[in-house]
């Protein structure tokens, strides 16, 4: 069949191409000049300078300069009416471009002389600046993210998101063919499925069918992915759709996709193994070659030194317990913290001489809000008449702050914070001050990742408060077998062979080898307060499919859209989605959560009562 523009496509195009254009705007090079082409996409800019006009023209490779001349009949018409965002088709000839703008666009080097425009749709105004040329990108920046979010179709026509969500398709694609490579088989989960406990609050489906009964949206498909390993498929993946109904931030949303994985008859060395060539699949695809294998440090290690369980390795400053140091201190914030139950933890930065009171202010605030009751600080000098300051001083005698200077390993000029409080409490308090340090200082360098496996997750977390016990991950983990014994008596000093894979202080994801054993898993439930009853109510499917000859098998499941925003270099979760939601979970674009006709409601045998103000 004839195109429309009775033009081939350009030697090696995409099959997208050739019915109503030959090329893709943001190909065209020196290469083809003298060729004749039909270009369809978005006017991004006009200029009109009297006997010839300039635009823009964007489509999802890029722009290329449109000129169309004074003696183009009909064309120069043509091109004085359109206006930005109108969706055009343009007829004519590349060729070599006076003053070259190689450094503004890809296709820089040429332009095309237009024969004929098209007018195929036009656009109301739009709200905000599309375009992110030259000083328009400044305007475009200044667009709120409510009115972006709401017209998101105009924010996804933008260059950057364009090749955000390219990106993203090359990086699944690559990731995909690792696993399907390793052997591993894709199988779909259900999207409907039982409400079961994974730490977060379901988004419930009702039945209209079984009226009175509900679906859960998968939180992850944990169980099920654990069935099938039970089921004989030996190893498995899947892009999975997963719910859950939580508080937002910046790298949450209330719908997201995971890579899930997991392999039957294996140990962590195998997941971790298959889950590297997945990551540096994924990064490949953005550019970066990452090394492999990745460290790995122990839960424990990692909560003594950084305070937290997902480390930011791209700077040092670990941090130090120095309760023995200073126990007979005279500083009574700190003094006696062993025989209270607590731990003093410090930390040394160094070229932090020139922290003013308000930065120290700021750091103080931030071990309060992680539940510390404040930070104390201590400047060290190489002024011999006055080496120290800061309020615990006065109360340090003798060699104490000399001898804390050389157990923490600090030169004069360094800054010492000191925090204190429970084991737990204490070492998160310090880890945020950490980090808060570290963006303070530009510690954490761009373009580069630090990846980390965190492993031997405690089974169970209890709250330093109350004593109660919660999974640190979830109650499916295997414990430690040389820490089985410790399940009936002391359940919370269980490791379990829990794992996560951190880079650049985000969690990119969660895993653990599973419990197969029936025994094994009962005894974990009672110890969350599970009654037979209770836990037979919600997982009885699972624990009958225990009861079959269950193979030992182990997973994970990776944020993917995390991972991508990670490659991408953005900061929010909402810059990798397409259709994102707001803090508030709601879609702007569509105006969605909404209310439903009451037919509908009748139907599902509902009855809604809002909340009284």
């Amino acid at each position: 069949m004839t195109a429309p523009h009775g033009l081939s496509p350009l030697p090696g195009g995409s099959p997208l191409l050739g019915t109503l254009r030959s090329a893709w705007c943001g190909e065209l090079r020196l290469d083809h000049q003298a060729a004749d082409v039909a270009l369809c996409g978005w006017v991004d800019g006009v200029r009109d300078r009297g006997g010839i006009v300039f635009l823009n023209l964007r489509d999802r490779t890029g722009l290329v300069q449109v000129v169309v001349e004074e003696g183009a009949a009909g064309a120069i018409e043509a091109a004085r009416e359109l206006r930005a965002e109108w969706c055009v088709r343009v007829h004519g000839a590349v060729r070599p471009r006076e003053v070259e703008a190689k450094q503004e666009l890809a296709t820089g080097a040429v332009e095309v002389v237009a024969t004929k425009i098209e007018v195929l749709s036009r656009s109301a105004v739009p709200p905000f600046v599309v375009s992110e040329q030259g000083a328009r990108a400044e305007a475009a920046d200044a667009t709120s993210e409510e009115l972006r979010l709401q017209y998101r179709y105009l924010e996804l026509r933008r260059p950057r998101m364009q090749e955000i969500f390219a990106l993203r398709h090359r990086a699944v694609l690559a990731g995909r063919k690792h696993l399907a490579e390793a052997g591993l088989l894709e199988i779909e989960t259900p999207i409907l499925f039982k409400s079961t406990p994974e730490g977060a609050r379901d988004y419930l489906v009702p039945s209209r069918v079984h009226q009175g009964s509900f679906y859960a949206l998968p939180q992850s498909p944990q169980v099920l992915k654990q069935v099938l390993m039970i089921s004989g498929f030996d190893g498995y993946f899947q892009m999975a759709r997963c719910f859950r109904d939580e508080d937002l931030r910046a790298n949450r949303q209330p719908e997201f996709t995971q890579m899930d994985l997991e392999m039957s008859f294996c140990t962590e060395d195998d997941v971790f193994r298959i889950t590297e060539g997945y990551v540096q699949a994924l990064w490949s695809a953005g550019g970066y070659e990452i090394s492999a294998p990745f460290p790995r440090m122990s839960y424990a290690e990692a909560m003594e030194k950084y305070g937290s369980d997902k480390p930011d390795l791209r700077f040092g400053l670990e941090m130090q317990d120095v309760t023995d140091a200073v126990a007979k201190s005279g500083f009574s914030v700190i003094a006696g913290a062993a025989e209270r139950g607590e731990r003093v933890r410090a930390l040394a930065v160094p070229g932090a001489e020139d922290f003013s009171r308000k930065d120290l202010d700021a750091l103080t605030d931030t071990a309060k809000r992680h539940g510390l009751k404040g930070l104390a600080w201590i400047k060290t000098s190489t002024d011999s008449e006055k080496p120290f300051a800061g309020p615990p001083v006065k109360f340090m005698e003798g060699d104490e702050l000399p001898e804390l200077m050389t157990t923490l390993g600090a030169e004069p000029g360094a800054l010492l914070l000191i925090a204190v409080g429970p084991p737990r409490r204490s070492a998160e308090g310090l880890g945020a001050v950490r980090l808060a340090v570290g963006d303070k200082l530009g510690l954490q360098g761009t373009g580069e990742f630090k990846f980390l496996w965190v492993t031997e997750f405690p089974l169970y977390e209890q709250d330093e408060d109350t004593g109660e016990l919660a999974p640190a991950h979830h109650p499916f983990c295997m414990p430690q077998e040389e820490d089985l014994h410790l399940l009936d008596e002391e359940p919370h000093r269980v490791r379990a062979r829990g794992y996560d894979l951190v880079c650049n202080g985000e969690e990119l994801g969660s895993g653990s080898i599973r419990v197969h054993r029936q025994d094994i898993q009962a005894k974990i439930f009672s110890k969350l307060g599970l009654s037979d009853e209770e836990a037979r109510e919600k997982f009885g499917f699972f624990l009958d499919a225990l009861a079959h000859g269950a193979p030992p098998h182990g997973g994970l499941a990776l944020g993917l859209d995390r991972m991508i925003m990670i490659i991408a270099g953005t900061d929010s979760l909402r810059d990798v989605i397409p259709f994102p939601k707001t803090a508030s979970a709601t879609d702007l674009m569509a105006d969605c959560p909404s209310r439903v006709a009451q037919a509908q409601l009748d139907e599902l045998a509902l009855k809604v009562e809002l909340p009284k103000d």
